[in-house]
């Protein structure tokens, strides 16, 4: 399978951890594919017309995105506890987790985006602070159970948003003010699957 990859992408390295998670790394060929807010790469549009990355290409040419429905459907291909929980109330807190998670890192991209363009939309810089706020006191309640829970899909979501976070917004210095969200993700980035795949900018 070839995966359209960026040592920069957060969402390209949930898809890496998810692979060594479940021992499929060596069923993807990474391809580096170079995207930007700014600028089409116009040989991923025929497989992804939405330009983004990650984008999976399965052996028969069929292409899969965004990084939740490639780590599901590699999330089938193992035999091992599946990192989706399968029903109930697990799955839904799953579910409801990763799209914290995915959701903090639309976020923080975008707020990157703005905050360095020449004349940033102030009305726009103040949501996006308010959101991100309102985020951090959401996270740090969860913590208790993102540490209780079995690991899964939930918490390489949320783990790989804290560490992007550390990654282009080091200035924030969260982990003042969020102990227990800090303290768990601390144990997040020690998981060799988290060690390997940490972002480069490259």
């Amino acid at each position: 399978m070839k995966l359209h990859w960026s040592p920069r992408s957060p969402f390209v390295r949930k898809v890496m951890i998810f692979a060594h998670e479940t021992g499929l790394l060596d069923r993807l060929e990474c391809v580096r594919t170079v995207v930007a807010m700014t600028a089409a790469n116009v040989d991923l549009l025929t497989e992804n017309p939405l330009g983004k990355i990650p984008t999976l290409v399965l052996d028969d040419g069929t292409p899969l995105y965004d990084s939740g429905v490639i780590c599901e459907y590699l999330d089938s291909l193992h035999a091992a506890a599946k990192l989706f929980p399968p029903q109930g109330s697990a799955r839904w807190t799953a579910l409801r987790w990763q799209a914290l998670g995915d959701g903090f890192l639309d976020l923080l991209i975008l707020w990157r985006y703005e905050r360095e363009r020449a004349q940033p939309l102030q009305s726009l810089m103040d949501a996006l602070g308010a959101k991100y706020q309102a985020t951090m006191r959401s996270l740090e309640q969860e913590a208790s159970s993102l540490s209780s829970t079995p690991f899964g899909i939930g918490h390489i979501a949320i783990g790989c948003s804290l560490s992007y976070l550390d990654f282009r917004f080091s200035h924030l210095d969260w982990r003042k003010v969020n102990p227990q969200i800090a303290a768990w993700h601390a144990r997040f980035a020690q998981r060799p699957s988290a060690r390997l795949t940490e972002p480069v900018d490259d």
